[in-house]
């Protein structure tokens, strides 16, 4: 009985396993049919292989050779796709733009499109993918189906995978297909796709642009009959191509993390349609801007352009009531406002700006050693710039400015911005090149002239209505100091209301700093500083200038401050514009002026010329060595290092080298002499002294870093003052807070900073340079050391030519009662003082003879309470004060 049951237990487990063997062998025999299927069907034309023949990758290279596309446009595709899956996306469906992007990225090893939406690739397959791809079309035509990419996963599988893929949101019968038809929308398909999977998808906006000129509001026949330069035909952007190779360039918009945005509070709980929609608006308006920031607005026609701020309902207002006020007829009123507006108005003209582009070029070749430029701020402003118009401030040191930066940006894939220009500019044929370029001209005063300020203010809006960028210089004229001015706030005010009054969105504010080895209209500044009429400018000034183009004048620096939005800086205020009172507006405007101008003074660069000029200039002694010469630059050097200023290149490479060539550039332009009675080969051995006649040359080199060390120059006087070696640094915070208020016309104080802040930031400085030394046990309190008190006494020195000009415009007030001299008198009256003090050795510095001084002087008392010998208290307290600081320096 137990040899029976054992043998059919036997029998059982061989059936059983019999049955899992076979059942074995028939799901292999299913998985191996549906691989056959699936490798039959899954061939679709919306996909390129990655080898499609050496024929064809060689005839694409050589074909799109001559589009640009620059490193920084391309720099984070390899990082995205590193995170998640990229997908590029284009405004227009082209073939040509695929195919050109699948070539070049893979050809720069980036991650190249080879899923095309909607796209049907045929002439660029391999053969044999051809063959694949009729056979997967014969089976589904025999299951009288056809196949669909989207429906069957194959897209999906493709990108989980991680292949790119490229998305175009405008083609012919798109919107047709999707929304009456039903079809697939790929934008809804990326979103459920983003649904189904932890990975991001990164939709990345492209662009190509066969030329920068902006459209104009009228098209004319050939945009007619051959497309637009945005969207060019296939004749059209052939001819392009291949007459202007190089001219055709690829720029790249900011990502947009798909699984980011479908977080967003107003867009998550929306259905998948809403969702679709939103994000196929935003990527049209994004392309659309980012189109804007490289080519400007739409060009209207001059006519049009006049109609439309002549006729706009605050201006025709104000006219009725101007012309009622004044028992004007109103016609005469229209008549005077057009030719306002003809004063003022630029002509945009793309012919004359691409022609002057070269000529500056080559003027800029010619004179100078190149342009140091911080590109990776600039890219960020451009990018910026898609979010509002760009206000772009530089600080204004010479006639070549506003050429100088237009051509940068120009050359930058930028729009030339209007740039507000003098009224004193507008002489022919100047006047006319100037408008064309996009000038525009502004009276250097509005007194008096209401009707002109108003058309102005509405030309302004108009502006930033239309979205072109705008440059002003905040200074309001050229500085003959060195030094930044205080910011003049009439234009900043006119671009405040405008945004009051809807222009823009936003205003994004570029701070610019624009700087020069040496500078061309040096000597004429010298001579306005000492005194002379400034020479208004003429054909004939044009005509003599051709002899700068005979001397080279080092380098150019141009560096860009963080852009400032205008939108974040009021949530910072906490108050909307709208809300504010004219009085809390005012206070809103001098702040973010005087923000400008630090801004403009932190990213400075202070040029071996500057630095040795201080050194020089603020020199204890009437002649010095080379070797002293270096011991006070060191000193410098290590002060800006310590503060993070941006120092010119040859400055960190080889300091010591960089003097020798600035010494030896100031002595052949006799600014220095030699005094040793044998004349050394070699500079290093030999001793200096200034030229008198050339100190107001080197104080304006000085003046070029004098902001970084203000604080420090004032928190040096502080110390000195005591009289103590040692002290609190709590004992300081009295005189900082005097000398800063005391040279408030001079110096744009930081909006954001208090005088205790600076006070500790330079104690910290002094320490870290052996200055100061903190007391072993007393907290707060601070030793002087022996070598600190020469290095205070360099430091404060900055500070002494403007205390000897405040000095003799002090003496002018002693000596005269209020309203005795006319207004116009008062400043000769005061040269001759100050020019009698000096030689009577009053005062040590010529360079205090400056007119420009004795007007901030005059500025500051007048407004302190000192108008005349009555008042004596004052006269007295600030007599005081300055001979205080003085017998420290």
């Amino acid at each position: 009985m137990k040899a029976v049951l054992a043998k059919s237990y036997w029998y059982l487990t061989m059936i059983k396993w019999l049955k899992v063997i076979l059942a074995k062998s028939r799901m292999k025999e299913k998985k191996e049919k549906d691989s056959v299927l699936q490798d039959t069907h899954n061939h679709h034309l919306c996909h390129l292989p990655d080898n499609i023949g050496l024929l064809s990758t060689f005839f694409l290279k050589v074909f799109f050779s001559g589009i640009k596309v620059a490193k920084e446009q391309t720099i984070n595709l390899k990082k995205l796709q590193k995170e998640g899956i990229v997908v590029y996306v284009t405004k227009h469906k082209s073939y040509f733009l695929y195919l050109f992007y699948y070539s070049r990225y893979k050809q720069g090893g980036l991650p190249f499109p080879q899923i095309g939406f909607d796209y049907k690739i045929i002439i660029w397959q391999p053969v044999s993918r051809i063959i694949k791809i009729f056979k997967a079309y014969f089976n589904y035509i025999v299951k009288l189906s056809l196949p669909d990419p989207y429906r069957e996963g194959y897209i999906r599988r493709e990108m989980t995978d991680g292949r790119a893929a490229l998305l175009s949101l405008v083609e012919k019968k798109g919107f047709y297909r999707r929304f009456v038809k039903e079809k697939t929308d790929p934008i809804q398909y990326l979103i459920e796709l983003q649904k189904s999977i932890e990975r991001p998808i990164f939709i990345v906006p492209h662009l190509m642009f066969f030329d920068k000129k902006p459209h104009r509001s009228t098209p004319n026949i050939i945009d007619m009959l051959f497309g637009t330069k945005e969207n060019p035909g296939k004749i059209r952007r052939l001819i392009i191509m291949f007459s202007n190779p190089g001219k055709v360039f690829v720029e790249s918009s900011e990502p947009i993390n798909l699984k980011d945005f479908l977080e967003l509070k107003d867009i998550r709980e929306r259905s998948i349609e809403y969702q679709a929609l939103v994000l196929r608006r935003n990527l049209l308006v994004q392309i659309n801007r980012h189109r804007q920031s490289i080519t400007g607005p739409v060009l209207k026609t001059w006519e049009e352009l006049k109609e439309n701020i002549l006729t706009k309902e605050r201006l025709r207002n104000f006219m009725e009531h101007h012309s009622k006020a004044r028992n004007i007829p109103i016609q005469q009123v229209h008549k005077k406002a057009e030719a306002y507006l003809e004063e003022i108005a630029a002509k945009y003209n793309i012919a004359i700006i691409s022609i002057a582009e070269k000529v500056v070029s080559w003027v800029l070749d010619t004179m100078f050693e190149g342009v140091m430029v911080n590109n990776d701020m600039l890219n960020k402003i451009k990018s910026k710039s898609q979010k509002g118009p760009l206000i772009l401030i530089p600080c204004h040191k010479s006639h070549i400015d506003y050429l100088i930066l237009a051509h940068l940006l120009f050359s930058s894939n930028m729009p030339c911005p209007h740039i507000a220009a003098g009224k004193n500019l507008a002489f022919w044929p100047i006047g006319p090149i100037f408008r064309a370029g996009g000038a525009f001209f502004i009276r250097r005063t509005f007194s008096g002239a209401v009707l002109y300020s108003k058309v102005f203010a509405e030309y302004v809006h108009n502006l930033l209505e239309e979205g072109f960028n705008i440059e002003f210089f905040i200074e309001g004229g050229r500085s003959r100091t060195g030094k930044l001015i205080l910011p003049k706030l009439g234009l900043l005010s006119i671009l405040l209301n405008a945004y009051k009054n809807k222009a823009c969105e936003d205003m994004i504010f570029a701070p610019i700093f624009i700087g020069y080895d040496r500078v061309l209209e040096e000597s004429s500044y010298l001579n306005e500083i000492e005194g002379e009429q400034k020479k208004p400018e003429s054909l004939w000034q044009v005509v003599k200038a051709r002899k700068f183009l005979k001397n080279r004048y080092g380098k150019i620096y141009i560096q860009f401050h963080e852009p400032i939005s205008f939108n974040e800086l009021l949530l910072q205020y906490g108050t909307p514009i709208e809300d504010m009172s004219t009085k809390e507006q005012n206070v809103l405007c001098r702040n973010l002026g005087h923000r400008v101008i630090n801004a403009i003074n932190r990213v400075s660069v202070v040029t071996p010329h500057a630095i040795v000029a201080a050194a020089v200039m603020n020199c204890s002694k009437r002649s010095f060595s080379f070797d002293h010469l270096m011991s006070h630059v060191e000193t410098y050097v290590s002060h800006l290092s310590s503060q993070e200023a941006k120092q010119a290149d040859t400055l960190l490479l080889d300091h010591v080298h960089a003097v020798e060539n600035v010494l030896d550039s100031y002595v052949q332009r006799k600014f220095i002499e030699r005094i040793t009675k044998d004349k050394e080969p070699r500079l290093t051995d030999a001793i200096f002294k200034v030229n008198e006649s050339k100190r107001p040359n080197l104080e304006y080199y000085k003046n070029n870093c004098i902001a970084f060390f203000v604080p420090a120059a004032i928190s040096a006087l502080a110390i000195l003052v005591k009289d103590a070696f040692q002290f609190s640094a709590s004992d300081l915070h009295d005189d900082y807070k005097f000398l800063q208020y005391f040279f408030k016309y001079e110096f744009a104080y930081d909006v954001d900073r208090t005088p205790e802040y600076f006070v500790r930031k330079n104690i910290k400085a002094f320490i870290d340079d052996a200055i100061l030394m903190p007391h072993p046990t007393l907290p707060d309190t601070y030793n002087l050391t022996s070598a600190g008190f020469r290095k205070l006494k360099l430091f404060s020195s900055f500070l002494k030519t403007y205390f000897e000009s405040y000095w003799i415009v002090l003496n002018f007030f002693m000596q005269n009662p209020q309203n005795s001299i006319k207004t116009k008198e008062r400043l000769k009256k005061i040269e001759t003082i100050g020019n009698r003090m000096y030689k009577q050795k009053e005062i040590e510095r010529k360079e205090a003879l400056s007119r420009i001084n004795y007007n901030n002087g005059i500025d500051f008392f007048t407004t302190n309470g000192v108008k005349g010998s009555e008042n004596n208290d004052k006269i007295e307290f600030y007599t005081d004060a300055i001979q205080k600081y003085l017998s420290c320096l």
